[in-house]
């Protein structure tokens, strides 16, 4: 190896010479061949080539100086194929001086590159996506500089920008147009249900047009303004967050270390010195945060990732004048997509979104919570989808199978066109027995509640013919606030929902956090296992305060009227009896006060955990019902996380130990004369539900748009033949009855 050459690289005199590239006419393609030169003059090597992502998997070499002019457009790899294609699928940079020697290296004999022994490639990013890498190459063995390595790191995000900004594309185009083609996403099934419209982004795209700074000195005073601007605002947040030692305030603290973070805005004004504006320097560093952000696993590391992330809009915005409101109407058909969302941003959203796209987010998070109220198609893990999207793009929503279509094509849209009419005509058919009861061929009545959460899900008693409420999840109202809400503001609430319900009970489920609900208000506790840990009834009774004061509110709401409350995540019997004495205590306070108590009172639990299926029978006789909670029991009866796409979908609900496991508390309810209910996804979706009625579930509590369906199936099915089905299954040595359920179904129906 030998060492460096003398002649050093100037950065900011390959910027300049740069900027003058971009400022000229051209073809998109004569464009990006003058940079090879110019970068190959400038980093004094005798080659640099541009290789860019013509699909999702395949680097195309787009233009070369030094290589064989022959091979551009002709050469192309896969993700993670040599050298090139190792620093996209890395991400990271290969700097060697022995470029056939290293590992991963392949030859490809039409570029003629045998004859250089030096090379350094790094991956041409915006925003943490690749979209391609340079490299630049030498006959002399040597490795590359620090300061060579940072040259080319900052040309590659100038290159990614123009990019973006199409600068390689139109006649004689080196590449094709960005947010111009058709995409599919596949993410996660949220929330079921299908939504054609047009993109609305939660936070709108910051267009960076000046990458390349005439006077740094005045480039680093806008950078140091902005970012002062910026302090004062985090500074402001943090004062009237309040005081307290929550989690909530240290997280805010978080915030503030790195917005006066010293290393953040040192690299900054290091590369604005080099020659990029203030803007590029910000999105140079939020480029690096989003590349890392991928690679930790560690939620910790990549939550203050987030903050990072978060502070670079922030400070992209105000550089820019780029604020939010950008003057975009938002589209008559919108479909929300976002990196993430909150529950309360989601509700001033409202009714107007079609359907919701979200980068992040888990089936049990609280805007899914939300979606599912509002009935909206959700998918979730649309990995990249916010760096692609632009507003208006046109865009369908497949919440049953977990895709996003954008931009398509014709074809695909009408065939998207085709399912929706098929729901819609499904639709009307279940609106033709929607004031029917659900009862069976063999004349079995199954009481179809619904679940909610929120007002606005109560038209929807009437509208899908639901017989109740089996489920008012009342944390929601707790998840949407940034302080606690007021028991007078509960009993409003509560006395709003039981007057909209029209003397159909509500059952009303205290206030289950913890695990995936957490109060940005209250103080949370740092756990390995949330799921298994400090949570819904857990947390009610080691701070009852709470439980009182919503307890209270629930008897004041009801003003003699019918109540049913629930508790959650009942573990043991010691713990409904500890919280079946706090509405005692609820009671005779409330008594005492002069307020009409309820005319008739029932207290149940929640069967979420395999440990109560096992109680004494004094607990099956002591609580007025008992309500199957099917997704948090499904996850601990397989010890499969519920939120983890790796495994959540492993374990099939109609598996024959879990119906043994059901059917066994369903006949011990009946014994002893316990009144049940299943409550869960699983409930809603109609070979479960006519399975589960097979079995002896008498009541289920399900979303307002299944109820139709699951009323259909149950009509046309005798639960005597259904029941034998599933048992000679079971004879059989099944792990599964769907296959023999799906086949006597397909029979009769």
């Amino acid at each position: 190896m030998t060492a460096t050459p003398n002649n050093k690289t100037d950065t900011r005199q390959m910027l300049g010479r740069l900027r003058a590239v971009m400022a000229e006419d051209g073809a998109g393609q004569d464009r990006l061949d003058r940079i090879t030169q110019l970068i190959a003059e400038e980093m004094h090597t005798e080659v640099c080539s541009i290789y860019l992502f013509r699909d999702t998997d395949t680097l195309e070499l787009c233009a070369t100086e030094g290589l064989n002019p022959e091979s551009v457009h002709h050469t192309r790899m896969r993700l993670g194929e040599g050298l090139v294609g190792r620093v996209a699928k890395r991400g990271q940079a290969i700097n060697t001086d022995d470029a056939p020697g290293t590992r991963g290296f392949r030859y490809m004999p039409e570029t003629g590159e045998e004859a250089y022994s030096s090379f350094l490639g790094l991956p041409i990013q915006r925003l943490g996506e690749t979209l391609g890498v340079m490299v630049v190459q030498s006959r002399q063995a040597r490795v590359f500089s620090e300061a060579e390595v940072h040259a080319v790191e900052v040309v590659a995000m100038v290159i990614a920008e123009m990019a973006e900004l199409g600068a390689f594309v139109g006649e004689g185009a080196a590449m094709l147009a960005r947010h111009s083609q058709a995409a599919l996403f596949q993410g996660a099934a949220a929330q079921e249900g299908a939504a054609q419209g047009h993109v609305w982004l939660h936070e709108p795209r910051v267009v960076i047009t000046n990458l390349i700074a005439e006077n740094p000195h005045r480039e680093r005073e806008r950078l140091i303004e902005a970012v002062e601007q910026l302090r004062v605002g985090v500074d402001r947040m943090l004062s009237s967050a309040g005081t307290g030692d929550s989690d909530h305030m240290q997280v805010l603290e978080a915030y503030r270390m790195f917005a006066n973070s010293k290393g953040w805005m040192r690299r900054m004004e290091e590369d604005i010195s080099r020659g990029l504006s203030a803007e590029a320097a910000v999105e140079k560093e939020q480029s690096a945060a989003r590349a890392r952000m991928s690679q930790v696993t560690d939620v910790y590391l990549r939550d203050r990732l987030h903050d990072l992330d978060d502070l670079s809009n922030r400070l992209l915005r105000l550089l820019t004048g780029q604020g939010t409101e950008t003057g975009a109407e938002m589209p008559a058909d919108p479909v929300l997509v976002a990196r993430n969302i909150g529950p309360a941003e989601l509700l001033d959203y409202g009714r107007r979104l079609r359907g919701v796209v979200l980068e992040e987010g888990s089936v049990g998070s609280h805007a899914t919570i939300v979606a599912r109220a509002l009935a909206i198609p959700l998918v979730i893990h649309a990995k990249r989808i916010t760096t692609e999207a632009l507003n208006g793009d046109q865009i369908l929503v497949d919440g049953d199978r977990g895709v996003v279509h954008l931009r398509p094509d014709e074809s695909v849209v009408s065939a998207f066109r085709d399912k929706m009419a098929m729901r819609a005509k499904a639709q009307e058919r279940y609106s033709s027995i929607r004031d029917k009861p659900a009862e069976t061929l063999c004349g079995t009545r199954i009481a179809l509640h619904m679940n909610a959460g929120l007002m606005a899900d109560l038209p929807s008693l009437e509208n899908s013919g639901a017989e109740g409420v089996g489920l008012f999840r009342t944390e929601l109202q707790f998840l949407i606030r940034n302080h606690m809400p007021k028991r007078a503001e509960l009993s409003q609430l509560y006395t709003r929902v039981m007057e909209a319900a029209k003397g159909r009970r509500v059952v009303f489920r205290t206030l289950d956090i913890g695990s995936d609900k957490v109060l940005p208000y209250m103080t949370t506790v740092d756990e390995p296992n949330p799921a298994l840990g400090w949570r819904a009834i857990r947390v009610g009774l080691d701070k009852p305060g709470v439980m009182r004061m919503q307890l209270q509110a629930l008897v004041r709401a009801a003003a003699g009227r019918p109540l049913s409350v629930m508790f959650p995540f009942v573990a043991q019997r010691e713990e409904f009896a500890a919280a079946r004495a706090e509405m005692d205590k609820a009671l005779e306070r409330e008594r005492i006060l002069g307020h009409p108590l309820p005319e008739k009172l029932e207290v149940g639990a929640m069967l979420e955990t395999p440990s109560l299926a096992f109680a004494p029978d004094s607990f099956y006789r002591e609580v007025d019902f008992l309500s199957i909670g099917g997704n948090d029991l499904k996850q601990f009866f397989f010890a499969a996380d519920r939120d983890n796409e790796l495994v959540r979908r492993r374990y099939d609900t109609l598996n024959v130990s879990f119906l043994t496991f059901l059917e066994g508390i369903a006949e011990r309810c009946a014994r002893l004369g316990t009144p049940l209910s299943f409550c869960g996804e699983d409930a809603g979706r109609p070979v479960e539900a006519a399975c589960f009625a097979a079995i002896g579930f008498r009541m289920l509590s399900i979303r307002p748009a299944s109820i139709g369906p699951v009323k259909s199936i149950l009509h046309r099915t005798d639960l005597g033949e259904l029941r034998a089905v599933i048992h000679q299954a079971r004879e059989d040595g099944a792990q599964s009855v769907r296959p023999t359920v799906m086949e006597y179904l397909r029979g009769k129906l």
